[in-house]
């Protein structure tokens, strides 16, 4: 379910970049009055615009509910089992206790005076 809705979200994203780089800015209508020749397109002198700005609002708003999916998803994904979500119980008395670490004994021996001398 998570790889579906990360599809569509990068699909909608992509979507998103290529429509608002086919659309004029502003300024480009001014061009239109003197002949760009944009009156003669398949959908017309604003048939166009209105097109694509309806089409990438509603990319934006796939890409904007995909994203609070992948949010609900993401943050729910630890109640469902995950590293964080182990349990582990603790020993059940003191028969189960673990020992305490034992340290090495120092080279040369405990009775060894020379072991512990400092050279001078």
């Amino acid at each position: 379910m998570e790889t579906l809705i990360l599809v569509l979200h990068v699909l909608a994203a992509l979507c998103v970049i290529g429509l608002v780089l086919l659309q004029h800015g502003k300024g480009a209508d001014m061009g239109a009055a003197f002949g760009s020749g944009s009156a003669g397109s398949l959908f017309g002198a604003s048939g166009s615009a209105n097109f694509l700005s309806r089409t990438t609002a509603v990319m934006a708003a796939v890409f904007f509910l995909t994203s609070l999916g992948l949010t609900y998803l993401s943050s729910h994904k630890g109640q469902e089992g995950g590293v964080m979500s182990t349990h582990r119980e603790a020993p059940a008395g003191p028969d189960a206790a673990i020992p305490a670490p034992t340290v090495p004994a120092a080279p040369g021996g405990q009775g060894d005076s020379k072991a512990n001398e400092v050279p001078k």
